[in-house]
């Protein structure tokens, strides 16, 4: 009986927690809807699906597991945001800041993200599947494990890995003595 209460308490402490980590501050979603910037807000879980967010301030925001599929967010300020499992499949990233951001496990697929600044961002476990990169800019990105625009996931790309090396011989031109994951795949 006693380990019945404990299991029930704990259950539902669990779900709580859940509960709290998906949602978001709604004083944040007003502040968003009337300024239409939100550095530092918390936005997670937030459903942003089909809007105009082009040339908007999330610097720093908090966007975990946010739905952003198909928002236009062109030359938005995404600096340091969270987006770990985002959803921004279809979104148009073209000529946004996500310098610093975090994008663990999020999901891009057939996003627009030609020159976006991706310096120093998080891409381990994204998927970028059929991904516009056109002049994207990823130095110092985190590459472990990410589903790049081909289909093919990678191991561990250093900064100077580019996604436009696809050749071989590209490739090759880029490999550092003793650094891990400098080679490509070849289709």
């Amino acid at each position: 009986m006693k380990s019945a209460i404990v299991a029930s308490i704990t259950m539902l402490a669990c779900f709580s927690f859940m509960e709290k980590a998906k949602a978001f501050n709604p004083q944040d979603i007003e502040r968003f809807k009337a300024n239409g910037a939100c550095p530092r807000c918390d936005l997670s879980g937030a459903n942003l699906s089909q809007t105009d967010l082009s040339r908007v301030n999330l610097r720093d925001a908090n966007l975990r597991g946010a739905d952003l599929t198909g928002t236009n967010l062109s030359n938005a300020d995404l600096t340091g945001a969270d987006l770990q499992n985002a959803v921004l499949t279809g979104a148009n990233l073209s000529g946004a800041s996500l310098m610093g951001a975090n994008l663990r496990s999020a999901s891009m697929e057939n996003a627009n993200l030609s020159f976006a600044a991706l310096m120093s961002a998080n891409l381990s476990a994204a998927n970028l599947t059929g991904a516009n990169l056109f002049l994207a800019n990823f130095r110092g990105a985190n590459f472990r494990l990410t589903t790049l625009r081909n289909g093919v996931v990678s191991s561990d790309k250093p900064y100077w890995w580019s996604l436009q090396s696809e050749s071989l011989k590209d490739c090759n031109k880029f490999k550092a003595e003793n650094a891990r994951g400098t080679t490509c795949y070849i289709e």
